[in-house]
């Protein structure tokens, strides 16, 4: 007797892993110079490779989305495969709580182990009074051993409207969710958009906030482990919550082009798990980046 086998589609090669490895490459070189450009007040290349970096990510983007949409549209996926995108999605998003938990744990390092050390904590008081004897060791670290001051970034105002915002995302996100899976394809195409406006609310106050910090207080790349800690865990959740907002964009497209439907449509949910875990990181980042 002869077995069945359920059909599992395999796409053919793809440029678009090689374009999304150039982009990252673009985006961490054209970064790295830009924030030696920024601090040293010199001009060069940073901005054009960062420029290149987005313009070819998002054409990336562009393009894998596309192909995987019309393979979606046209039947080629099977069960087997739907486990097999779910499990990619969720090791996807385990990589991305890692990549956090490192800078999560170098702030850690600095708040709990390196600025005690230094302030002649364990058995360091000899190094701490032959090295700067007048170090303070509070945080947010405000001034740094050559003098440079600046001030810290209150969890009041711009902060907690961001929260407020991603919060509230958070459940129209949900809502959208109940709705396809419903069907309710009015109540979704109306939360969802609600959802992709507040994302870009979100990044528009955060360019708002890094705009006062940088001319009204102080608070540069160059002023110190608060400054570089503030900046690296804040930006690269901007980053994230970015394309998040343009999978979300998308996601509304496809809706309005009548994709989906309550019985297929991981697509729609895996952006949705994307989007929450955004929420979640910034919930932890506004309590032990702002308000700690």
């Amino acid at each position: 007797m002869s077995e069945k086998y359920e059909k599992y589609y395999v796409p053919a090669e793809s440029p678009w892993p090689f374009m999304g490895a150039v982009a990252l490459f673009l985006l961490a070189v054209g970064a790295g110079n830009l924030v030696i450009e920024i601090t040293r007040d010199k001009e060069g290349f940073g901005g054009y490779f960062l420029t290149a970096g987005f313009i070819t990510l998002f054409f990336m983007l562009f393009g894998w989305f596309r192909n995987q949409i019309h393979e979606s549209m046209a039947g080629m996926y099977s069960a087997q495969l739907d486990r097999s995108y779910r499990q990619g999605m969720a090791w996807f998003i385990f990589s991305e709580v890692m990549f956090f938990m490192a800078f999560f744990g170098a702030l850690f390092y600095a708040r709990v182990i390196s600025v005690p050390w230094l302030g002649g904590a364990s058995n360091n008081l000899a190094t701490y009074e032959v090295l700067w004897p007048t170090f303070e060791a509070i945080w947010p670290l405000v001034e740094t051993p050559d003098g440079t001051k600046t001030q810290a970034m209150g969890w009041f105002g711009l902060p907690l409207i961001n929260t407020v915002i991603l919060l509230i995302s958070s459940v129209t996100c949900h809502i959208a969710h109940v709705a396809l899976e419903k069907n309710q394809r009015a109540k979704l195409k109306l939360w969802l958009g609600i959802t992709v406006l507040l994302g870009c609310i979100f990044l528009v106050l955060q360019v708002e906030e890094y705009i006062h910090a940088y001319t009204e207080m102080g608070l540069t790349l160059d002023s110190g482990i608060y400054g570089n800690t503030f900046f690296m865990l804040t930006g690269f959740h901007g980053f994230h919550v970015t394309l998040g907002t343009v999978i979300l964009l998308i996601m509304f497209l496809r809706v309005l082009k009548g994709h989906f439907t309550p019985d297929n449509h991981f697509a729609f949910q895996a952006g949705s798990w994307y989007w929450h875990f955004v929420d979640v990181v910034w919930v932890l980042l506004f309590f032990f980046v702002y308000i700690l």
